[in-house]
């Protein structure tokens, strides 16, 4: 399975949540991206895993695997007593082996910098992402304290944690600064994954096809071309596979439905005059732009089939846009998405998010406000739906104009661990090896 370390391949990965394939074309224009489209190949296609959300789709990218084979289902952690509950931060919450775990056990060095469910994982150089904390937590290093290397810590964090306090905190600006100052002094680890953030946000907020999209594409061009220059410098530019990858896409949304009012109107859940919970036979959980169906007590088959066929009235009652109903058997077979908290995926015919609110007094919300599933645009959608996001590779060990239209998400571990000299057996994807040199 494992063939050891080969000293002339390295890989850096510069993955920028929500990257979508209609972004290429701008992409092409820019100095620094214009190498991948010039020297490299791509998948202009990359079909995601469901539901199509950062945390679950960065673990299929590492790991080839679906979200009910390495455990990584949501964001966040789905409970129906605990809304607000902490989301996925570990890697010993991931089931099976991933890239970095080969990588290193091969003698290959390793750094990851801001990799969702990276938190004391067997990395070299790793600092882990942080939402877990809470997005307002004013002590970060609380979260990193126990969950990075030491060595970073020491050596790093308090130079740039600035960049991660206050009002105009800025993830993305602290982990470039890292990456940067990672190559230099450590001559660049063999297998580096780097991950932004901001061109995810902008999308939530503004669409995604517009100005300050471009914008963000422009700025993360430069942060790129730093990391090239840094390579060159301090590294081995000759010898490295530079990969450019999105997690998920997303569309924009022409609604916003509060389904537990749905529910709760007709009986399946049931709160006090403050909204608060007491009791429920049927919760819907937010995926954003999917919701998820949970059963109190899934052993009730009369309870299964009422709440079915309560879902598939509503789907054919236009006012509500509800486009697909799946059971969780129908959803462990076409898309690898199962666990104990889905009894039922709904989807909306049209972009729609889901809510999980109990308080709100409006089934529908026309008006959208920033923020992850009450947003401009959004994802958690099927995956064959548009819009994709995409696979750029360039260097070493890959091939030039080689472009496939058309290819699964896990397909990328089994890829990148290729370029390597490696081999990846525990997944369920293929290497794409007509990218391979």
């Amino acid at each position: 399975m494992l063939k050891g370390r080969d000293v002339m391949r390295k890989l850096l990965v510069f993955c920028l949540d929500a990257l979508c394939t209609i972004d290429l074309e701008y992409m092409k224009t820019l100095p620094n991206f214009k190498l991948a489209f010039e020297k490299g190949s791509m998948v202009k296609h990359v079909e995601p895993v469901y539901p199509t959300l950062t945390y679950p789709c960065h673990c299929s990218i590492l790991t080839g695997k679906t979200v009910k084979n390495h455990g990584i289902i949501h964001n966040e952690i789905v409970d129906v007593e605990n809304p607000r509950a902490p989301w996925y931060s570990l890697r010993s919450q991931i089931k099976g082996e991933t890239l970095m775990d080969i990588a290193k056990f091969n003698g290959y060095t390793t750094c990851s910098l801001t990799w969702p469910v990276s938190g004391g994982a067997d990395i070299d150089y790793n600092m882990p992402m942080i939402v877990p904390i809470d997005y307002q937590g004013d002590d970060p290093y609380q979260f990193y304290v126990n969950y990075s290397t030491q060595e970073l810590l020491d050596r790093y964090y308090w130079k740039y944690e600035h960049y991660l306090k206050g009002e105009d905190k800025n993830l993305d600006e602290f982990t470039m600064h890292l990456a940067l100052d990672i190559i230099e002094d450590y001559h660049q680890p063999d297998v580096m994954l780097v991950k932004m953030c901001d061109l995810d946000t902008v999308k939530h907020c503004e669409g995604i096809n517009n100005d300050e999209v471009k914008k963000q594409l422009r700025k993360h061009d430069r942060q790129f071309g730093q990391i090239l220059e840094a390579v060159k410098r301090f590294g081995d530019y000759e010898n490295t596979n530079f990969v450019i990858l999105g997690d998920h896409g997303q569309q924009n949304i022409k609604r916003h439905i509060n389904f537990n009012l749905l529910l709760k109107e007709n009986g399946f859940i049931q709160t006090d005059e403050n909204n608060h919970l007491i009791d429920w036979q049927a919760y819907c959980h937010s995926a954003s732009m999917s919701g998820w169906i949970q059963l109190k007590d899934p052993k009730d088959e009369n309870l299964r089939q009422k709440v079915h066929d309560f879902l598939m009235k509503i789907k054919k009652d236009p006012q509500y846009n509800i486009g697909y109903v799946f059971t969780k058997e129908e959803a462990d077979e076409k898309f690898g998405l199962a666990s104990e908290k889905i009894d039922f995926v709904i989807e909306g015919d049209e972009p729609m998010t889901f809510d999980s609110t109990l308080s709100g007094k409006d089934l529908f919300e026309e008006y959208l406000k920033p923020g992850w599933h009450h947003s401009l645009a959004s994802h958690g959608y099927l995956p064959f739906r548009d819009e994709t996001t995409a696979f750029l590779a360039f260097g070493k060990n890959v091939k030039e104009g080689v472009v496939i239209e058309r290819g699964s998400m896990l397909n990328e571990a089994a890829t990148m661990a290729t370029m390597l000299g490696l081999k990846m057996e525990d997944t369920e994807g293929i290497q794409w090896q007509e990218l391979i040199k």
